[in-house]
């Protein structure tokens, strides 16, 4: 099950008040979600966020299509409260306020991955069941 990294810069010095931001996370309304035409595309499994200085990264844990996951983030409320709430601590401003705004920039900050290795890959482990 693969991992996904997006970025955001933010202003250093901040990282109490991004912090308690993201405390108070409201999280998603179901972990599962659909592609454009409504069908099953995946579901996700955990979400961690990371902040060090001026970067701040959140993790994510899924299974599926990741070109859906932007799509059902951006129809989250709690999603929108945290962007609103973060916004003044961004280095670098943008519009995530629509579905558009939101999948674009999304797609824009997702880290290449380099590796992605878990016990079901490792030479010594028992095989995936």
């Amino acid at each position: 099950m693969p991992y996904a990294a997006i970025t955001y810069r933010v202003k250093p010095g901040h990282e109490d008040e991004i912090a308690e931001l993201f405390a108070g996370f409201q999280r998603v309304d179901t972990p599962d979600f659909r592609d454009a035409r409504g069908a099953p595309a995946g579901r996700l499994l955990g979400t961690a966020v990371f902040l060090r200085d001026d970067v701040l990264v959140r993790v994510i844990h899924y299974e599926g299509d990741f070109r859906a996951i932007a799509r059902h983030m951006a129809a989250q409320r709690g999603v929108h409260l945290i962007e609103e709430r973060l916004s003044p601590f961004l280095a670098h401003p943008r519009d995530t306020s629509t579905t558009e705004g939101f999948t674009g920039y999304f797609r824009d900050a997702t880290m290449r991955c380099i590796a992605q290795l878990t016990v079901d890959t490792h030479p010594n482990g028992e095989p995936a069941a």
